[in-house]
């Protein structure tokens, strides 16, 4: 496999692009039902990074806030990846209230909170990825990687394992509340060859 093989050229990104943002407003759709909220869907940013590259990326998104994240690995037809959720901790108050939950939020409750969230978003959205590549993703089991952490504690806690990563990173919002979270689709180096086939196809 050829350094080449690992990069997008405008046509292949504009078929990430396209996939994401179906993939984006179904995963959105979940979220809006569950919270009964407008939620504010951005263009998707798709980029093939080296992990220092991505390590900044995830720099820029937290915005210097404190975060709380979850990730969760995937697999199917040899493609294999993570999806990474990271929420800014002030997110969780409102979360809450629309959640309906009465009572003081701790570690355990924002916990739960984030594994609720966290299952809608990326469930729903691997699903709509799946769809429109024609293959289905068997999903890991959710993994909190830190609470009220600093985004540089939670890069070298998991530190990236690949050379590149094809990254899928979608922010919502939620409209009229302080609700902020950013998904990103990890896709590992090994992975990045199938991928760019599969999305070859799609533009015959």
């Amino acid at each position: 496999m050829s350094d080449q093989d690992l990069e997008l050229n405008e046509e292949l990104r504009d078929v990430y692009q396209e996939v994401t943002n179906v993939a984006m407003g179904q995963a959105a759709d979940r979220l809006a039902r569950l919270l009964d909220v407008f939620v504010v869907l951005p263009i998707p940013n798709v980029n093939i990074l080296e992990a220092g590259e991505l390590q900044m990326a995830l720099q820029a998104a937290s915005d210097n806030e404190s975060v709380s994240a979850v990730c969760q690995g995937f697999i199917g037809k040899g493609v294999a990846g993570e999806a990474l959720l990271i929420f800014n901790d002030s997110s969780f108050n409102d979360i809450a209230k629309l959640m309906k939950y009465e009572g003081e939020i701790d570690d355990a409750v924002q916990l739960e909170l984030e594994m609720d969230i966290a299952s809608i978003l990326i469930g729903a959205f691997l699903n709509g990825l799946a769809e429109q590549l024609d293959m289905s993703f068997s999903q890991g089991h959710p993994v909190v990687l830190g609470q009220h952490c600093d985004i540089k504690d939670l890069i070298s806690s998991n530190s990236m394992r690949w050379s590149k990563v094809l990254t899928l990173e979608v922010n919502y919002t939620i409209k009229d509340h302080n609700i902020n979270c950013d998904l990103l689709l990890l896709f590992s180096d090994d992975s990045i060859y199938r991928l760019n086939e599969i999305a070859s196809y799609l533009l015959e």
